[in-house]
C-alpha cells in the first residue's frame, strides 16, 4: 500500500473513531478503538447507527400530550 493510501485509511479510521466516541463507545469487546481495523470500525459504527434512533438522546424534539381547552 502506498504512502497516500495509508494516510487515507488512517484519516478514515480517525473519523470513525471520533464518531464512535460521540456515541460513547470507547471499546469493542476488550479492545480499544485504535486497536481495531478499518473494517471492524466501520462494522461497529454501522451497528451503533442502526441501534440508535435519529431523535434519541442528542437534542431531539420530545412530544408531550396536553389537552387544550377546545378539545372538550
Amino acid at each position: 500500500m502506498g504512502k497516500f493510501s495509508r494516510e487515507g485509511v488512517e484519516k478514515k479510521r480517525k473519523k470513525i473513531i471520533d464518531k464512535l466516541i460521540a456515541f460513547n463507545v470507547y471499546k469493542k469487546d476488550d479492545k480499544q478503538l485504535y486497536e481495531l481495523s478499518l473494517s471492524e470500525l466501520e462494522n461497529e459504527l454501522r451497528r451503533i447507527q442502526q441501534q440508535s434512533h435519529p431523535h434519541g438522546e442528542f437534542g431531539s424534539i420530545k412530544w408531550t400530550h396536553t389537552k387544550s381547552k377546545d378539545s372538550y
